[in-house]
Parts: structure tokens; C-alpha cells; sequence
């Protein structure tokens, strides 16, 4: 499993929230949400994206927007339209994000549309899909930083069918759909960073250009493929037929960091995603990523995270419902 083949394991490809956005002009809405990464689509019209770092960007339909969180972003018919809309956080007790105008009226009875469709117009002349991932994960850290905070991709800098099929997905109601639409929006989210990462300009992730390179690609695959196994920088150069100094050297040189300490990172980062799942002990994510004793993974994961597993454990899976008791 590479890095980005990591998005699509486990937490990460569950519980992404997903509407499709239909209005006329003039609209305007702010999105103050927090959530780690949205994704935003335009399926017909045209839509101007304002976002922290940045000027403001047209998008036109095909065109895909990436925003990383927390900081908040505005997409207008206009620059110059005046907000209309801003979406909060959630708030306790009341699921989903919340919709307001800008005075603090509550909006989102009003504006709902039919299944996932939310805005002023069924057939609005612009249509966006919006998909907002609200579980950030190790893993997806990892991939994510090395994007800007908005990221446009415009129709002619890719080719995907994915907004089209997403788009005639987002309003079925059927059996198992919420798992059809978080895969395919997942498959976007991967088709999207892909694209990003593969242009020629050179800010790509040192571990990503790397697995272009006859010497280093090879190793980064292997690791990746087989993080449990005892490796070795020797084991690793006679699987990938160089000698030992020239993949040391090679692998510096090329990621950044020695083969080893490449390998901490992704264990680590593994271990913190597993440890999510309310079914994996500490136990089972130590040996699942190669650590012989649960308390080998504590103390490297203390060195890398500052807390410990339990600790991050405890931060990030809900406490079990109470069992009711019987009434006396």
C-alpha cells in the first residue's frame, strides 16, 4: 500500500459528509466548517472560489477544488457578492453542519431540496458537489500537508468521469448507497491529489517523486507493501538489487531521510490510524506494523506524538453507550 493508497484504508474512506449544491444567481456562501479537507466540484456553471493565501479562482464545470482545514473559504457567483450563507461546525446535539444566514438565522430546513440537494433551486444554473471529510487521520496528514490550502484543478489539467458519475449517484436513495458515495468520492479525492502531485511544476512530496526513481522506488514500494517485516537497510538493498551505501545514499538523498527513520514515520502513522478502529488494541497495531511488544510501539510513539497510544486512543474513539440497566 502506497501513501496515497492509504486514503482509501479503513477510517479514512468512512463518514464523509456529501451534498450537491444547486442555486441562481447571486449567491454566495462562506464555509466555516473547520472539517480537515473538503472537496468541491462544479457540475454546470461557474463558481469563484475566495480561500485564506489566495486569490480569487473561477472554476468552471469539471473543475475541482481541494481546501484543506481549518481555514475557511467563500465560493460566490462573484467576487464581489456579498456573503449570503455561512456554514458552521456542528453543534452538540444537532448533527450535520449548521447553516445560517450571516445574522445567525438558521437556514437549513429552508434551503433543503430533496435527497443530499441543498440551495435555492432544484435546477439551479449552478451545481456544485461538495464532499467534506470530518475525521482527519495520520495517514492522510502525511499526504495532505504537502498540498497548498487550495488546490484548483481545472477541467483541461485532467481527465476523470468521476464528477459526472458522482453527480448521478449523489440523489439515489437505495440500499448501501452511503457506501457508494464515499468510494467514489474517495476515488475522486485519489484521482484529484494524483493529478496535483503529477504536474510538472516541482512541489510534489519528496516520497511521491521518489517512486519514479529506479533505486529508491523499489524500496519505498517495498516498505510500504510489508511495514511488519524486520527490515534491515542491507535486507532492503538485496531486495532491490543495489548495494547497501548506494540505497542509503540513493534514499537520502532523494526522500530526505535515511530508509529507517522513512520507516518509524510510516509505522507510526499506520499505528495511529489503527488505533482508531474501536477494535484494534494496542496490542494487535504493534504487531500489525512491526513492533515485537506493545510497549516498543508506546515509547516510539511517545517520542513521535507526545502522548500515548492509549492516550491518542482515547482522544479519538467514541466511550462505548452504557449498558442499560434493568429498571428495579
Amino acid at each position: 500500500m502506497d501513501p496515497l493508497a492509504g486514503l482509501l484504508d479503513g477510517p479514512r474512506a468512512r463518514g464523509a459528509f456529501l451534498l450537491r449544491v444547486a442555486v441562481d444567481p447571486p449567491w454566495s456562501i462562506r464555509v466555516e466548517d473547520r472539517a480537515p479537507l473538503s472537496l468541491v466540484a462544479v457540475v454546470h456553471g461557474e463558481a469563484h472560489l475566495s480561500a485564506a493565501g489566495t486569490g480569487p479562482q473561477r472554476l468552471g464545470p469539471g473543475d475541482v477544488a481541494l481546501l484543506r482545514g481549518p481555514q475557511p473559504y467563500t465560493f460566490a457567483d462573484s467576487p464581489a457578492t456579498p456573503v449570503q450563507v455561512v456554514i458552521g461546525p456542528e453543534r452538540p446535539g444537532t448533527p450535520g453542519q449548521h447553516c445560517s444566514t450571516v445574522d445567525g438565522r438558521p437556514l437549513a430546513d429552508s434551503m433543503r431540496l430533496g435527497v443530499r440537494t441543498w440551495g435555492t433551486n432544484p435546477q439551479g444554473s449552478v451545481r456544485l458537489l461538495v464532499g467534506t471529510y470530518c475525521l482527519g487521520t495520520e495517514v492522510g496528514r502525511r499526504i495532505l500537508s504537502a498540498l497548498p490550502p487550495a488546490v484548483v484543478l481545472t477541467a483541461g489539467m485532467w481527465r476523470s468521469p468521476l464528477v459526472g458519475v458522482l453527480d448521478e449517484e449523489i440523489d439515489r436513495d437505495e440500499p448501501g448507497q452511503e457506501v457508494v458515495l464515499d468510494r467514489l468520492l474517495d476515488l475522486l479525492l485519489i484521482s484529484a491529489v494524483r493529478a496535483w502531485f503529477s504536474r510538472p511544476d516541482p512541489d510534489a512530496p519528496a516520497w511521491y517523486r521518489a517512486q519514479g526513481d529506479p533505486v529508491v522506488g523499489p524500496a519505498l514500494r517495498l516498505l510500504h507493501e510489508e511495514p511488519a517485516r524486520p527490515w534491515t537497510v542491507a535486507d532492503l538493498a538485496e531486495r532491490t538489487g543495489v548495494s547497501r551505501a548506494t540505497l542509503a545514499r540513493r534514499f537520502a538523498e532523494v526522500v530526505g531521510e535515511p530508509p529507517m527513520a522513512y520507516l518509524t514515520g510510516w509505522r507510526l502513522a499506520l499505528a495511529a490510524d489503527l488505533l482508531r478502529e474501536p477494535e484494534v488494541t494496542v496490542t494487535a497495531a504493534a504487531r500489525r506494523v512491526g513492533y515485537a511488544t506493545p510497549f516498543a510501539l508506546s515509547a516510539a510513539f511517545k517520542r513521535r506524538y507526545g502522548v500515548s497510544p492509549q492516550q491518542h486512543r482515547r482522544a479519538h474513539v467514541p466511550a462505548p453507550d452504557p449498558v442499560p440497566q434493568p429498571v428495579p
